[in-house]
């Protein structure tokens, strides 16, 4: 007896409420939490910048009576940032916009795409500017390895480390941020789980970067876990951390002011965020008559602009 067969009482089409993309979790970027930042209204410009020394000089003297009193001063120079433009753009074709079934929201698809593709960008440019050799006053390689879970010793270090920066700074450190091959080596450290273990009341199961700043006796810990693409577009595929296997240790403030202190500054320039009022990145959709498009492109502008060289310690290749 014949019957209807399933191809012919169902066709395929797609589901409207899941899809699949992968995309990286905006906590896994770090760039624009480490340094505070600060909005700017021009593109370029300068930072005052006072002299460190003369702040610690010991110059005050016993004043005889109707005599004058012992005079000092301060020197103040300026640090020039620029801002430079990143700007990336996904065009919509017509026919496409016609034709995309229920499940797919195109314009949505491409803001999350742009806006992802410019956290990535920011988050490369920040290893570039910060996390490397050559940018800070204190920049070694732990004698033995961290990653050599008997013979190193990981607490020292980072007590040298901050011992260094309050030394030659009067500034605490407070502020770590760890490659996540770095964290991952550290939390299975065995005087680091040790040490933690009699003072971890809530959570004895694993090592978190809390636990990691309570024990450091720093106020925050980053763990950077953003992944890129290392090949182009066509070729085969293949992935690696953006942070590598290194680890900062800073004095930041928690709020950008005058006369503060500080390794370094995020300066976000506002020309770019096509007037949503946004200090981070701006998307605009616009029309592309000459292709029957829609373009969602996304812009900004930013310097991790460095000023303290001294308030930062850096940990090259601090794993194997």
């Amino acid at each position: 007896m014949a019957q209807p067969t399933l191809s012919q009482v169902h066709i395929d089409s797609a589901l409207t409420n899941a899809s699949t993309a992968y995309q990286q979790s905006q906590d896994q970027f770090i760039a624009t939490k480490v340094f505070p930042v600060v909005p700017v209204e021009k593109q370029s410009g300068k930072v005052f910048t006072y002299t460190k020394n003369d702040w610690f000089r010991d110059e005050a003297k016993v004043r005889a009576d109707a005599t004058e009193s012992a005079g000092s001063g301060y020197g103040i120079t300026t640090a020039s940032y620029s801002a430079d433009v990143f700007a990336l753009h996904k065009d919509i074709g017509e026919q496409a916009r016609a034709n995309a079934d229920p499940g797919i929201d195109l314009e949505r698809d491409a803001t999350r795409f742009i806006t992802q593709r410019m956290l990535l960008r920011m988050e490369i440019q920040w290893v570039t500017d910060l996390f490397t050799t050559g940018v800070w006053a204190n920049d070694v390689t732990p004698s033995t390895l961290w990653s050599d879970q008997t013979g190193s010793d990981p607490i020292n270090d980072m007590e040298t480390a901050k011992e260094t920066i309050l030394s030659t700074t009067g500034q605490e450190a407070n502020t770590l941020v760890l490659g996540y091959q770095v964290y991952r080596q550290l939390k299975n450290n065995p005087d680091i789980i040790d040490r933690i273990k009699y003072t971890n009341s809530v959570d004895g199961r694993t090592v978190t970067p809390e636990l990691l700043a309570a024990m450091f006796d720093v106020e925050r810990v980053f763990v950077a876990k953003a992944i890129k693409a290392t090949n182009v577009e066509g070729e085969t595929a293949a992935y690696s951390f953006v942070h590598g296997k290194h680890a900062l240790l800073l004095h930041v403030p928690d709020n950008p002011s005058l006369l503060t202190p500080s390794s370094g500054y995020t300066l976000v320039w506002r020309g770019v965020d096509y007037g949503m009022g946004q200090n981070n990145i701006g998307i605009k959709r616009m029309d592309v008559p000459l292709t029957n498009a829609i373009r969602v492109e996304g812009q900004i502008a930013f310097d991790f602009k460095v000023l303290g060289t001294d308030l930062g310690y850096f940990f090259n290749s601090a794993v194997a």
